[in-house]
């Protein structure tokens, strides 16, 4: 057995070169400190999304993408598929975890200052995979097309619609039409089954190529220590492996015990129910647009916030060129007070929308 195992390595090893990567993955070193924690959260995301691909392409074995079938064919999943309430719970939560542990990612990124030179696209690339998967979010939400997606899709688009200029011609463009229709549903399925997957993939490679080519960022604190260094492999891979199977461990626990709802098939006809809000990584932007006035001097409330969010992602999304203190190798208390509070305005705002749902 061993003697088969080695002939077909060497026989795909001799077409695929692939002795090159374990070198490499021998040789290469990953910092250990008191922050290494921080590093797994790449890796499990990274984990997350392979399971979203993989339960994706078994529910689209049976979903039906049409306003009249397709909360009907979530119903045949979780009722008559073997284990298909199962695959779905699982897809539905990890898209959940996913961006939590994004958000958790992005975030110590930030607070490490792992952003720093030469560091900047690989920031930049993990940005947009977190704005990527909130949109993967938003089209999969819909699908199926039960009345909380419905009206939340409808909330959700009429606010891509206060855009100053643009705002009626994107609106047009998502829906597909004036309203949530056919034509919604079919963009939205097919955003998230392949336009979405397609750019997500792409800027996978290029941050983990990133993250493999640059390695892992110390952080500032420990500058001039000395850092120990382990293998990537297989000493940080398998603290990885155990970071995946608690994940898929939590995930199950979950997913058993509450298994994710099919709810009430969506009637464009009837009245938006009371307290209907979008998932839990909008609620903050949602809640703020409650809170913002109809009018702000001469411009919409609406406006002004959602022009306030694009400036803030924006900054966000250009830190490591704006922090000028952390391209010199020092920390920049104004930025990391910037960091606290837009965690903390994040927090709030999730916790208030769930704490009075009806704001």
């Amino acid at each position: 057995m061993k003697k088969l195992s080695q002939n077909v390595f060497a026989y795909v090893n001799e077409r695929f070169k692939l002795q090159g990567l374990f070198d490499f993955a021998k040789h290469k070193k990953v910092p250990e400190h008191e922050y290494s924690f921080w590093y797994y959260f790449g890796g499990i995301a990274l984990f997350l999304s392979g399971i979203q691909v993989a339960t994706g392409i078994m529910l689209m074995l049976y979903y039906t993408p049409s306003i009249d079938a397709a909360h009907e064919s979530v119903q045949f999943i979780m009722s008559q598929v073997k284990f298909g309430w199962l695959i779905r719970s699982v897809h539905s939560w990890t898209a959940n975890i996913l961006i939590g542990i994004l958000f958790v990612h992005m975030f110590s990124a930030y607070f490490l200052k792992a952003y720093r030179k030469p560091r900047e696209l690989t920031w930049i690339t993990g940005f947009f995979l977190l704005i990527l998967f909130m949109a993967f979010g938003f089209s999969g939400y819909l699908l199926p097309w039960n009345e909380l997606s419905y009206f939340a899709t409808r909330v959700g688009t009429d606010i891509a619609g206060s855009l100053p200029l643009i705002g009626k011609w994107l609106k047009s463009v998502i829906l597909g039409g004036t309203s949530v229709s056919q034509a919604t549903l079919s963009r939205f399925f097919w955003f998230h089954v392949a336009l979405l997957p397609l750019a997500a993939f792409f800027v996978i490679v290029i941050h983990v190529l990133l993250v493999q080519i640059l390695g892992m960022s110390v952080p500032l604190k420990l500058k001039g220590k000395k850092v120990k260094e382990i293998s990537f492999f297989p000493d940080f891979l398998y603290k990885d492996a155990l970071g995946w199977t608690l994940i898929l461990v939590l995930v199950g626990v979950v997913c058993v015990f509450l298994p994710w709802e099919v709810g009430k098939k969506a009637d464009p006809f009837a009245a938006t129910p009371i307290g209907i809000k979008p998932e839990w990584y909008f609620t903050f932007m949602f809640t703020t647009l409650k809170f913002i006035p109809a009018r702000v001097l001469f411009i919409e409330g609406e406006q002004l916030a959602i022009l306030g969010f694009m400036i803030g992602g924006l900054f966000w999304m250009l830190a490591p060129f704006i922090d000028s203190r952390a391209a010199q190798e020092k920390r920049s208390p104004v930025f990391t007070w910037i960091g606290l509070a837009v965690a903390l305005y994040i927090a709030v705002m999730t916790i208030l929308t769930y704490t009075f749902p009806k704001l």
